[in-house]
């Protein structure tokens, strides 16, 4: 899939993406910086959309380190598999509400995560937020890139802390949320 195909992709289904643009590298670096991607052992991504946040997990992961991509665009997802043929780097054409199922008992030391809150039905938010809970490892973290600093009411519900930063180096300018 070409650039231009992704782009196509990407505003073929913005009620899905949420997305006017894909994330700047300024954007996946403030996000990258609230985890210590190199000693984690299993990660998690939400909406790995045209792998931008995914290729800077991999670019500071391990290698014996695991991540589970998931994206509910075939698109996206075959051209991820193309772009990243590691064998520890998982790429699943499903819906985030279904990470247990991938996980096979493993917990995560990060949940990243791209997805449109503000786009996803309520019960739909609500088991993903759930799902990505049971996920994480006793210390993980779930990082949320997200345009409204109004979600943080949602992240609250469920999890104990938010810590919220802010870049004005994305069109448009966006937050990070880090919660556990």
């Amino acid at each position: 899939m070409t650039k231009s195909d992704l782009w196509v992709e990407l505003y073929s289904n913005i009620s899905t993406t949420g997305a006017l643009t894909f994330s700047s590298k300024a954007l996946v670096s403030k996000m990258l910086s609230h985890a210590n991607i190199a000693d984690s052992k299993i990660m998690v991504e939400l909406g790995g959309g045209d792998g931008s946040i995914t290729q800077g997990i991999v670019d500071r992961m391990s290698p014996d380190a695991e991540l589970f991509v998931f994206e509910i665009n075939k698109s996206f997802c075959d051209s991820m598999e193309k772009l990243f043929p590691q064998e520890n780097v998982h790429i699943i054409n499903d819906s985030a509400e279904n990470i247990q199922q991938y996980l096979n008992g493993k917990k995560a030391d990060y949940v990243l995560s791209s997805l449109p809150f503000s786009l996803i039905p309520l019960d739909v938010k609500y088991q993903i937020l759930e799902q990505s809970k049971l996920a994480l490892s006793p210390n993980g973290f779930f990082i949320q890139i997200c345009y409204s600093y109004l979600l943080k009411n949602l992240f609250k519900k469920h999890f104990e802390r938010v810590k919220t930063s802010f870049t004005l180096k994305n069109l448009p300018p966006a937050f990070v949320m880090v919660c556990n």
